[in-house]
């Protein structure tokens, strides 16, 4: 059995703060200026889907992500927007959107490589790259959902949704 599964992952708990962060966009410009980046803020007064992923061009990620990019129009019924943060530079991230056609946000936790995604308990530090870790934080920034996927799954937007519903009937 590897290290990896034997890990036992746990994710920030439910009605915590969310741990605030600043993330340059991936959109392919390195100029530092503060409309290249997003920050929790950014969203207040909206709920928020954190979708932490380990890599762009995996599979799994693939699939993952261009499942959220199909379903913002739902997530915005329920008054939410749904970033994607990796590892992964402007770069990367600006041909992933461009390549497969996605307008979902992705946030780059690059340098220092993983600083935002170890204060959400999503940084693997033998692999050096995020977990696929989701958050669901409410529009006082508070956490109304938290996993922590194997790897190797997608874990889909079943609860995602519900969650989202959850807060919607209050």
């Amino acid at each position: 059995m590897s290290n990896q599964s034997k890990r036992t992952l746990i994710p920030l708990a439910v009605g915590v703060k969310a741990p605030d962060f600043k993330l340059q966009i991936g959109n392919g410009d390195l100029n530092p200026v503060p409309e290249n980046f997003k920050s929790l803020g950014d969203y207040k007064g909206k709920n928020l889907i954190l979708a932490f992923y380990p890599a762009d061009w995996s599979a799994v990620c693939g699939s993952q992500i261009a499942l959220y990019n199909e379903l913002i129009p739902t997530f915005r019924e329920y008054d939410a927007e749904i970033i994607g943060i990796s590892v992964d530079g402007v770069f990367c991230h600006k041909a992933f959107k461009e390549t497969n056609n996605m307008a979902i946000e992705l946030l780059c936790d690059f340098e220092p490589k993983g600083k935002y995604s170890r204060d959400y308990k999503a940084y693997n530090e033998q692999l050096g790259l995020c977990e696929r870790a989701l958050y669901v934080v409410d529009k006082e920034g508070i956490i109304r959902y938290s996993y922590i996927s194997p790897m190797s799954v997608n874990p889909g937007a079943k609860e995602l949704l519900s969650t989202l519903k959850s807060i919607q009937n209050g």
